[in-house]
């Protein structure tokens, strides 16, 4: 079953930038949509980054001028730059697609396994 697969996580100091990139574990018929969201303990999942398939992008409030999102269409992955990071910002990321996998043909929601950005001194 397709998922879609993170890296870059990890401890930072504030103040500090890490890059996180996500794409699809198996071969995708099309992609739409992808973005990144955020989960902090005790709090709600929420929306840090959108990018649709033009190009057009959309940022929650908090990380706009800090974090960039861009995607890769010719490798279907998606980055998040963080820059200037702050102790608010430690969650666990989660990146999000819509897409139709080439196994189903059939468009879905997915989600990654999330991984964990720490900003701390």
């Amino acid at each position: 079953q397709v998922q879609l697969v993170e890296s870059g996580g990890g401890l930072v100091q504030p103040g500090g930038s890490l890059r996180l990139s996500c794409a699809p574990s198996r071969s995708i018929f099309t992609i739409g949509a992808m973005g990144w969201y955020r989960q902090a303990p005790g709090k709600q999942r929420e929306m840090v980054a959108v990018i649709i398939s033009g190009d057009s992008t959309s940022y929650a409030d908090s990380v706009k001028g800090r974090f960039t999102i861009s995607r890769n269409n010719a490798k279907n992955t998606v980055y998040l730059q963080m820059n200037s990071l702050k102790p608010e910002d430690t969650a666990v990321y989660y990146c999000n697609a819509k897409m139709i996998p080439l196994e189903t043909r059939r468009p879905g929601d997915y989600w990654g396994q999330g991984t964990q950005v720490t900003v701390s001194s």
